[in-house]
């Protein structure tokens, strides 16, 4: 690895002129989270350049350029073959490029690189549109990446991608030159502002077309998906300089200039769907169906080989086509029809049902066929059998292996003897883990191996694979690049795939546009035979629990300090790159990664929910914590629990003087105290400090009792939210939607000395948390005689922690604890008690937040129940994410909470919403902090609703 103990340069120190101290960062921290993407590259930049607005970018480039600095875009850094790093300027485009414009009721959309595709598709579904690509990383994957590696994906084609759907961009060029190419003078003002750029493409416009050769080249590569090299096919299609400047800027990779907005146009959304998985004896076999299938209207046909198929196997929720197989040279076909409405869905199925009832599926012991299902939950575990090949794979690999899902391209005609070969390549160079899947309606195979590239031989191991893949895939005309990206991975190999007439036309091009060739050089073009296996990453063991990260980074669109310090990913990857550091380095980033990573995470674990290999970094940052107690601080921890009603009773007084004390005088104090005493030991008071709440209800335990309410300990602690809608707080609603609807509860003994348990868990006092474990379980047991009562919690948090305690617990407290069934008060009050209560009242409109412990119980739709019960009209900011307060860590990092929330309060300031609801106090807390909004709990909200009037 490369040194990240970088001194300020010239370049830099301009750059900070230009755009300010903050957009530059060059702490050994920033360089090393930010040096890492999904690739199996490793290059540490010398600075890193969070750009905020076009201008900045254009900015970078000219600064760049008279530094001689080389510079790289990277934005959500999902890309597999290494476009996204950068030994000279990387520039963050993500955090501030997240602009969205609908044009035309959804026809088209403009929209800036940051946002992921998952946002701007949710955004056009309300218009029963969505973009045309869908690549399996649309989740974390961002329109820049979309747009510069031309994605496709399952049932885009080559019809749908990001070169047929595109209609404008503007764009950054290499010597800081800005054009819209959607404005009606942009061919003029290309023409006038880079006249070399202009005639350029105009003469390889002129010389292409000319060349019968490379007409023939051009069009048979770029007749299948195809991502090698540079969009040439922009000369055959396009007149215009500033049409063929624009197509070819897709696809190239950030190689050419940056992506600043880009006009698409959209597709129709298809949510009717019917899918089958239709099992063959035989390869052969399955390929020889594929015509059928693609004639019969097909939309996804997705191929999984013999090995994948062993892999899904040891899924137990594997559907039985596939667990009752024995499983020797069968290959799998994923089938998916799909329409706008029920009735076109209808009529697609009638005629694949003509086509399934006439194919030939092998040996008349195997099992039948599925039948096509529309059935959602059925739907789902198919599509699950494709897409856990990744997670099963990676996620079993061995330690220090690289996880290298690869992706190539050939005519379908030849798919079969293509896949055969692979397999026997996989056997002759010892890949006996491999497995191939792909969309085998465009010929586009993945296949992933798991390659020590650490070790020497195994790296000659992997070139000599790599030459013999090469030799295939071009001897079959097909390209060694579908999807993924040439990257620096297949770079030298672009000359052999195009021939020398079009790839010295690429050369060209990449001259014209970049004549210092210091736009992300390496990547697409480069001349050095040994390229792609020059810049490897290292993958050391760090620890059992993120040994498995393969870097996708998917997690970070969901992690809460992702604007703030620290992703998941890079909190792994750090942990990485100190294992691999010694001296300095290694204590700076030692020293580093105390706040950066440990103090600053939310510990909500998200990130769980979004890894494919099922990591959860929040629970390791909590174990990193645990780390830093000795015994002494265990047993304060233990103390805690033993005496919680005192403790809270001393809190609540706390909060109760707190009220008393001038807001400047008590902002002076907090102040003060974090900065002698460390701002992980005293709150911040910025912002005010809230009121405390009332006490919690007594123990009761009626013999009709219904279920056990858990009032949280939090209600008690924080009082509910003031205004125009200010509430009873959220135990004291509660309570009384109970007794308006009839339904008694019991309240556990002793539970003003009770609490989930997260305090002391997030915090590290893993004793503590033990002790108050033990001493929930014992009276929950008994108040909900034994199991036979639901327990519910008044705090999404909180009833998640309940949830998740039996942890925790050993033996029989353990086995007895997993018996109960921990809701969430809004589950229990949209099953039990809305059904019984009265709306008497409902609010215009209403804002709501889930929480993340929303999203780990699953209880969104409860939520959305309850607060249609409440409102007319409920929006849920499609920007929603955690909002990082996570208990009370947003009082002592408040930069987490703003950093967490900036995108959906920017996208509530432009609501017209009356309420604003959420689930959990400390949650309205943070949204309130955020929004400058008064957020209150639903049950809150409800039980305004259905009060009587007096």
């Amino acid at each position: 690895m490369t040194s990240a103990l970088v001194k300020d340069d010239a370049a830099l120190a301009e750059l900070r002129t230009v755009a300010g101290a903050d957009a530059v960062r060059t702490t050994v921290t920033d360089l090393a989270a930010m040096a890492h993407d999904a690739s199996h590259y490793l290059l540490h930049p010398r600075g890193v350049f969070v750009a905020r607005h076009t201008s900045d970018v254009a900015d970078a480039l000219r600064t760049a350029g008279r530094h001689s600095l080389p510079v790289t875009f990277r934005s959500a850094g999902t890309s597999l073959s290494g476009q996204a790093s950068s030994s000279g300027l990387l520039v963050d485009t993500r955090r501030h490029f997240s602009g969205i414009e609908i044009l035309d009721d959804g026809a088209r959309v403009r929209v800036q690189p940051g946002l992921t595709l998952r946002q701007v598709n949710a955004r056009l579904a309300p218009y029963g549109r969505r973009l045309g690509p869908d690549p399996a990383s649309e989740s974390a994957c961002t329109i820049g990446g979309v747009v510069a590696n031309n994605s496709s994906g399952m049932s885009c084609g080559t019809t749908d991608t990001a070169y047929r759907t595109v209609e404008s961009m503007v764009v950054v060029l290499a010597s800081g030159t800005v054009l819209d190419t959607g404005a009606s003078d942009a061919d003029d003002r290309l023409r006038a502002l880079e006249p070399d750029l202009y005639g350029g493409l105009v003469r390889l416009r002129d010389r292409v077309r000319a060349d019968a050769g490379m007409r023939a080249v051009i069009e048979h590569q770029f007749s299948m998906k195809n991502t090698m090299g540079y969009g040439v096919n922009a000369l055959l299609d396009f007149t215009e300089p500033v049409d063929i400047l624009t197509h070819l800027m897709v696809g190239s990779e950030g190689t050419l200039g940056f992506v600043a907005e880009v006009t698409l146009r959209t597709v129709p959304l298809l949510p009717q769907a019917a899918t089958t998985l239709l099992v063959f004896d035989s390869l052969p076999r399955a390929t020889d169906a594929l015509e059928a299938l693609i004639s019969s209207g097909a939309r996804a046909v997705e191929l999984l080989d013999a090995a994948s198929l062993r892999v899904a196997q040891t899924d137990p929720q594997a559907p039985q086509a596939i667990r009752g197989i024995d499983v020797r040279g069968h290959t799998a076909l994923l089938v998916e029809y799909q329409a706008q409405t029920a009735a076109e869905l209808d009529d697609a199925v009638q005629v694949a049902r003509h086509t399934l009832d006439r194919l030939t599926f092998g040996a008349a012991d195997d099992p039948a066929p599925a039948a096509l299902s529309r059935d959602p939950a059925t739907r789902a575990q198919l599509w699950r059998v494709r897409k856990g090949l990744y997670t099963a794979v990676a996620g079993a690999r061995p330690v220090g292996s690289t996880a290298l899902l690869e992706d190539v391209v050939v005519p379908v005609p030849v798919l079969t003897d293509t896949a055969n070969t692979l397999i026997r390549l996989f056997d002759a160079h010892g890949y006996s883990d491999a497995v191939i899947f792909g969309h085998a309606k465009d010929g586009n195979l993945h296949f992933m191996i798991n390659p020590m590239l650490a070790d020497p031989q195994e790296l000659a191991r992997y070139e000599a694979f790599t030459d013999d893949l090469v030799g295939l895939i071009l001897g079959h005309d097909g390209s060694l690049k579908a999807e993924h990206g040439t990257g620096r991975i297949m770079a030298p190999f672009v000359r052999r795939q195009f021939g020398d007439d079009v790839y010295e036309v690429m050369r060209e091009i990449k001259r014209l546009f970049d004549p210092a060739g210091l736009v992300n050089p390496g990547v697409v073009i480069d001349d050095d035979p040994q390229a792609h296996v020059r810049n490897l990453k290292v993958v050391p063991a760090v620890d059992v629990d993120v040994d498995a990260c393969v870097e996708c980074g998917y997690c970070e669109p969901v992690c809460p300090s992702r604007n703030t310090t620290t992703t998941p990913r890079q909190r792994i990857v750090l942990m990485r790159e100190i294992a691999a550091a010694t001296g300095e380095r290694r204590r700076r980033l030692e020293e580093e990664y105390r706040y950066a990573a440990v103090d600053t995470c939310a510990a909500d674990s998200l990130c769980v929910t979004a890894c494919p290999v099922n990591i959860d970094t929040g629970k390791v940052m909590k174990g990193m914590r645990a780390e830093r107690h000795g015994p002494a601080a265990q047993r304060a921890g233990v103390t805690a629990a033993r005496h919680w009603a005192g403790a809270v009773r001393g809190l609540r007084t706390g909060l109760k003087v707190a009220e008393g004390v001038p807001d400047p005088v008590l902002r002076g104090v907090t102040t003060a105290g974090r900065r002698v005493l460390g701002t992980g030991v005293v709150p911040d008071a910025s912002a005010g400090l809230p009121n405390a709440g009332a006490a919690r209800p007594a123990p009761r335990a009626p013999a009709d009792a219904s279920a056990v309410f858990f009032p949280a300990c939090i209600g008690s602690l924080f009082g509910p939210a003031g205004g125009e809608l200010a509430g009873i707080g959220a135990t004291a609603a509660f309570l009384a939607l109970c007794e308006r609807a009839g339904v008694t509860v019991a309240i556990p003994d002793g539970i003003a000395g009770l609490c989930c348990g997260t305090p002391w868990a997030s915090k590290g006092f893993t004793d503590g948390a033990a002790e108050m474990a033990g001493r929930v379980f014992t009276a929950v047991w008994d108040a909900s005689r034994g199991g036979e009562l639901p327990v519910a919690c008044d705090a999404s948090s909180c009833a998640h922690g309940l949830e998740g305690l039996g942890a925790e617990l050993d033996g029989v407290a353990r086995e007895r604890f997993e018996r109960l069934r921990v809701l969430d008060a809004v589950t229990f009050v949209r099953e039990t008690l809305l059904p019984r209560l009265r709306v008497r009242r409902r609010l215009p409109s209403l804002a709501v937040h889930p929480t993340c412990s929303t999203v780990h119980m699953d209880t969104g739709g409860d939520l959305r129940v309850v607060a249609e019960a409440v409102a007319e009209r409920v929006v849920e900011p499609k920007a929603w994410g955690c909002c990082g307060y996570a208990g009370d860590r947003g009082m002592f990092y408040p930069e987490l909470t703003a950093g967490a929330t900036e995108a959906e309060a920017a996208e509530l300031a432009g609501a017209d919403v009356v309420g604003y609801a959420s689930t959990n106090r400390t949650c309205e807390l943070g949204m309130s902090q955020a929004t400058g909004q008064e957020y209150h709990h639903i049950l809150e909200l409800l039980e305004l609703a259905t009060r009587e009037a007096r």
